[in-house]
């Protein structure tokens, strides 16, 4: 007899399964978040991939590869990533039309690591940093907002394609009770934190839509779809912040 499981548990055994853990050094020294990789406090993170196809057919390295480190203190998580890229493309000047079809990063962030619905909620975040450095989710209205002062973010590159880029970011960790349009204060950290990350570019050549989103991790699909961490915080890695 075929037994059919309720779609709720299905996503809990998809999370019990298939997150991961990470863990996270304290900086020495807080980064300058200026796009140059010249500071020895980035030499204790150890580099991780960014390499999983979420949307997108095969992926040639020649046309995008990409890793990531990261870095804490009491007051923000660090994030460092070296990319390859033969084509940046932002086709949309207003920061709120269309910004997950340019090329931007996108920044996964479940502060108390509970996983679960976050799609038109903040019970996580999913930021999405274009090439000029705006910051936009979704906010509780469902409508994009720009969230510009959750994350310092500044990049580097070679003139000449393929691009390689260093993009440095600060994140302000924000708690699930977080309110649009009111003054909120960000979570201090500390060591022996869990909390829910994930981190993806979306690439796009010249496309009218992105043409690869390429993530941090292998995310089991849900009904043949995979990109799913804009809507579920379960689908995220655990972090966790060492000494």
């Amino acid at each position: 007899m075929l037994i059919r499981q309720p779609m709720w548990l299905l996503s809990f055994l998809l999370f019990i399964t298939n997150t991961n853990a990470l863990d996270v050094k304290l900086a020495t020294q807080a980064p300058i978040i200026d796009g140059i990789d010249n500071e020895p406090q980035w030499q204790s993170a150890q580099w991780q991939p960014l390499d999983q196809v979420i949307i997108g057919g095969p992926l040639e390295s020649s046309d995008f590869s990409a890793k990531y480190r990261l870095l804490w203190d009491t007051n923000t998580l660090y994030i460092q990533l070296n990319i390859i890229d033969d084509v940046l493309y932002d086709n949309h000047p207003n920061p709120l039309d269309g910004y997950w079809s340019d090329d931007c990063i996108e920044v996964f962030i479940d502060e108390n690591a509970s996983g679960g619905d976050h799609q038109y909620n903040h019970n996580a975040f999913a930021y999405h940093v274009s090439l000029d450095n705006q910051v936009v989710d979704l906010a509780k209205d469902r409508n994009p907002a720009l969230y510009n002062q959750h994350i310092n973010s500044q990049w580097t590159r070679n003139h000449q394609a393929p691009y390689e880029i260093t993009w440095e970011l600060a994140v302000k960790v924000f708690a699930d009770s977080y309110q649009d349009n009111q003054q909120n204060t960000p979570v201090v950290l500390s060591a022996g934190k869990k909390m829910g990350f994930m981190l993806a570019y979306c690439d796009n050549d010249g496309s009218p839509i992105r043409e690869h989103f390429i993530g941090s991790k292998d995310i089991q699909p849900l009904e043949g779809d995979k990109n799913r961490g804009w809507i579920d915080a379960s689908v995220f890695d655990t972090l966790t912040l060492i000494k």
